[in-house]
């Protein structure tokens, strides 16, 4: 059986509202545009919906100079952002266990955000000379970076695996929970755990580490609403140690064009 991509899929900044794309660019840090700009707080601090799920209610689209975005239910007016920040305000941004090189985009976002949020924001974008190195226990050639992704540039599912997890739950779920760049139909319930270099379109990846879950998925996107699911259905049959698993990251082997119909080829 074939395997397809069915879905493409970018977060321009980290947190917010994902967009749906029939063709992309794979460059060396994942997709283009994907986890570029981050919100951070005073401290310099990256900010997620693990801390605000308000932050599942903001929209996010690309327009020919920047994104726009805007708030689903707020009666607020859509913020523009520009592709290059406005500033030469160089911060350095915390996320995770990594300090990267950014740049503050300029007042009237972090006023916007401020304002959606309730508390002191800023919105930063990681220029190209910003290298963030992967984890090297899975790297490749130890050279492999990444945007404000939590980890690694690309995240994979197989839409088999959440349909199999759609059976077990009493309220179905959308793939969009769990995050995605790319979704593919074909073969059976987690296939992809055991993805490693393969080809699709004209970029080669390669899968290096599955990927632990944790509360963000328990948010609704549209509602902004926290329950206990997916996290205990997964708990029953994705468990390893003190981790829950659904769907593989993959580094950049060789960059390039990809659209929704590419068949993803697996190397023997």
């Amino acid at each position: 059986m074939a395997i397809i991509i069915t879905e493409i899929n970018i977060y321009p900044i980290k947190s917010l509202g994902g967009i749906s794309l029939q063709t992309a660019e794979v460059e060396d840090r994942g997709l283009q545009y994907d986890r570029r700009w981050v919100l951070a707080d005073g401290g310099n601090i990256f900010m997620t919906q693990r801390e605000n799920e308000q932050m599942a209610l903001i929209e996010v689209s690309i327009e020919s100079d920047g994104l726009k975005v805007s708030h689903r239910k707020k009666d607020i007016a859509p913020l523009k952002v520009p592709f290059e920040p406005e500033t030469n305000d160089n911060r350095m941004i915390t996320i995770w266990d990594d300090v990267v090189r950014a740049i503050r985009v300029n007042d009237e976002a972090d006023a916007w955000f401020t304002e959606v949020l309730g508390k002191e924001t800023h919105l930063y974008y990681q220029p190209d000379d910003s290298i963030r190195l992967t984890d090297p226990k899975y790297s490749i050639t130890h050279e492999e970076h990444t945007s404000f992704s939590d980890a690694y540039p690309v995240l994979i599912i197989g839409q088999s695996s959440l349909d199999f997890l759609n059976e077990k739950l009493e309220e179905k779920m959308e793939m969009k929970r769990f995050r995605p760049n790319l979704v593919f139909s074909g073969g059976e319930p987690h296939d992809e755990d055991n993805f490693r270099y393969f080809q699709v379109g004209e970029a080669r990846l390669v899968g290096v580490k599955l990927c632990a879950r944790c509360v963000l998925t328990t948010i609704n996107p549209e509602t902004a609403e926290r329950g206990k699911e997916p996290l205990k259905t997964l708990t029953q049959y994705r468990r390893n140690g003190s981790k829950i698993l659904f769907g593989q990251n993959l580094l950049v082997v060789e960059k390039g064009k990809i659209a929704l119909g590419d068949e993803i080829i697996l190397e023997i």
